[in-house]
């Protein structure tokens, strides 16, 4: 069955590279900012370049954390990308100024510490068993263009519910790639760059919607 998928259009982000990646993993994709067909649609993609607080501020500026709190709340699914992953954190810290990010996972977004930095080009990720996105591409190489991450996986469900699904990779200190958490799903790389395997993980994710 073919899946509708948003790409929200807040202001940021490669949203056309990534919707022809969508279209060639299978999806019917519309990039746009209307409210009701990003809560609407199967899957809604938050993508995201450049600075945690700008991001935000667009991100609001269309309701995008309404949008994304209100899909979560009745179990849709939404993936983030880049710094659409970054903003689903508590808060981002650049040049010393904190800004708040959208609280669906405790933590802080914060500078990497690596003799080189942006970290860009193709990394390793080490992905946990059960993962859905990396099936079939636990080995493979993504592509990565970013200064900062999360380093420090905070949350802990206990209880009996399943623990999220964490992936990592290493620049300089070890920092989250991706998270798995229900209908909430996140890579820090960017699969619309990553040839075949960023492919293969999109059409992962459309599986599960």
């Amino acid at each position: 069955m073919v899946r509708n998928v948003v790409v929200l259009d807040y202001g940021s982000g490669n949203l056309r590279s990534a919707e022809r990646a969508l279209a060639r993993a299978g999806a019917e994709v519309t990039v746009t900012a209307d409210f009701e067909a990003a809560l609407e649609a199967d899957g809604l993609v938050v993508p995201g370049v450049g600075a945690f607080a700008a991001c935000m501020s667009g991100l609001r500026g269309v309701r995008g954390d309404q949008i994304v709190g209100r899909r979560l709340a009745g179990g849709r699914p939404v993936l983030g990308i880049c710094v659409g992953m970054q903003v689903m954190f508590a808060r981002g810290v650049e040049h010393g100024v904190e800004t708040e990010g959208c609280g669906e996972w405790p933590g802080t977004v914060e500078r990497l510490d690596a003799p080189v930095l942006p970290h860009m080009g193709w990394n390793t990720v080490k992905s946990p068993a059960g993962s859905a996105l990396f099936d079939g591409v636990e080995a493979e190489r993504f592509y990565f263009v970013h200064s900062y991450g999360v380093r420090h996986w905070e949350l802990s469900t206990g209880d009996g519910f399943r623990e999220p699904l964490v992936t990592w990779a290493e620049h300089g200190v070890p920092f989250v790639a991706a998270v798995e958490n229900g209908a909430l799903s996140a890579v820090q790389f960017h699969p619309e760059k990553s040839g075949d395997a960023g492919a293969a993980l999109l059409k992962n994710w459309l599986g599960t919607l």
